[in-house]
């Protein structure tokens, strides 16, 4: 998709200036044209600019979900007011946080006043509107109740960036700990350790073989530091190259599951998203096999990913969603037996809404629990390395001194 900045006329001789996302420049004129305008000039976007612009927005201009929260909150009050589609995204780009996400609502509107429906202008920008949201969208037109669709995602994508972010902040003050730690100990074992084994092999005393164990470690480090720094960033390029390979997604996700502690927090995550996806969109109209493809799309992990496809060739069969459900271990038992009861009683969306509240619970239980728990195992870690480090190095000084 490249970035085309243009010049142009509107039906009214007005002037017009902008960008616009296309693959192609003809596609680009093609869709300019479709909106109406007559064009005077349209040139690529050069290549350091495109570059200064990724950079900032990946960094400083990105669309957060907080923003499209507050985009679906507001489009529910505007549709409530009687405001046009076209009119409502004018109104939210000129009032939006950032550069880009103003650009994206513009090029929504622009789309719109061309023709299109509300949701194919969405689903140009998946980037930032997932096939979820489109989706939802689309069901709200064909309604005709695009006010409580899109308060229906506001809350919905409210819920989901609440449970992501306690999974995500309980992991950021542990591993601020570990990172300092390890900085604060390669530090020692590169610049101090290396001083203080100088003058104990220089007193001529015998050194215990724990105080040998870390000054070993302490010159190889300080001998070998550029080397180990090279390894090291190339281990953790090479494992982010892995990552992103079929294979290496679906090993980095079993291993992020199978993780004591951590891996019972994801496991919850990742069933609460599930739940809450497929209530939304049944409450909203989406059949269950279009349902299924779209929560897979968006569940963000290759795991349960691979159930919902499994699941949803098995109910596009002729099979119960309960009994697709049933064949995979990843799906609790209790998710089997309330979406029988949801098909049975016809009640599946608020069955599973029912589930997703659940698991949001166990999500924050889970979450207070492992804090609890990591905090003082750290600190115990910690308490330990520093005591090795402290007694290999002060017994021999301590030993020296007393010599005399």
């Amino acid at each position: 998709m490249a970035v085309f900045k243009y010049k142009a006329l509107d039906a009214e001789g007005n002037k017009r200036e902008g960008t616009i996302d296309a693959p192609s420049i003809d596609l680009a004129i093609s869709a300019l044209q479709r909106r109406g305008l007559i064009i005077a000039a349209i040139d690529p976007e050069n290549e350091k600019k495109k570059l200064g612009l990724k950079t900032g927005i990946a960094i400083f201009d990105r669309v957060a979900p907080s923003d499209i929260v507050m985009i679906s909150r507001q489009m529910t009050t505007l549709f409530e007011a009687q405001v046009s589609a076209l009119r409502a995204f004018r109104l939210l780009a000129a009032e939006a946080r950032t550069e880009k996400l103003a650009t994206i609502l513009n090029t929504v509107a622009n789309d719109i006043q061309g023709g299109s429906a509300i949701s194919a202008a969405l689903s140009n920008h998946p980037q930032v509107f997932s096939a979820f949201y489109v989706n939802m969208v689309k069901a709200g037109e064909e309604s005709g109740k695009l006010d409580e669709t899109f308060s229906f995602l506001a809350d919905y994508l409210d819920r989901n960036y609440e449970v992501a972010s306690k999974a995500k902040n309980a992991l950021i003050y542990p591993a601020f700990i570990i990172i300092t730690f390890g900085i604060v100990m390669t530090l020692m074992m590169t610049l101090v350790i290396p001083n203080l084994a100088k003058m104990l092999t220089e007193s001529g005393q015998a050194v215990p073989i724990y105080t040998q164990i870390v000054i070993g470690i302490s010159l190889f480090m300080k001998n070998y530091f550029i080397f180990l720094f090279i390894g090291f960033i190339g281990g953790c390029f090479a494992l982010i190259r892995y990552a992103q390979t079929e294979k290496g997604k679906l090993v980095i996700a079993q291993a992020r599951l199978e993780m004591p502690g951590v891996g019972d927090v994801y496991k919850k995550v990742f069933l609460s998203r599930i739940a809450d996806n497929l209530s939304t969109m049944l409450r909203s109209g989406i059949q269950v096999l279009r349902a299924l493809e779209i929560t897979g799309d968006v569940v963000q992990d290759p795991i349960y990913q691979k159930v919902l496809a499994d699941a949803a060739v098995d109910v596009k069969g002729g099979m119960p969603l309960s009994d697709a459900f049933r064949k995979h271990e990843e799906i609790p038992g209790i998710i089997v037996a309330m979406v029988k009861i949801g098909e049975e009683t016809g009640n599946m969306s608020e069955i599973l809404s029912t589930m997703a509240k659940f698991y949001r619970r166990e999500v924050n239980n889970a979450v207070d629990t492992l804090v609890g728990l990591i905090e003082p195992f750290i600190i115990v870690i910690l308490a330990v390395g520093v005591a090795v480090l402290l007694a290999s190095v002060l017994m021999p000084i301590y030993n020296i001194a007393t010599s005399f």
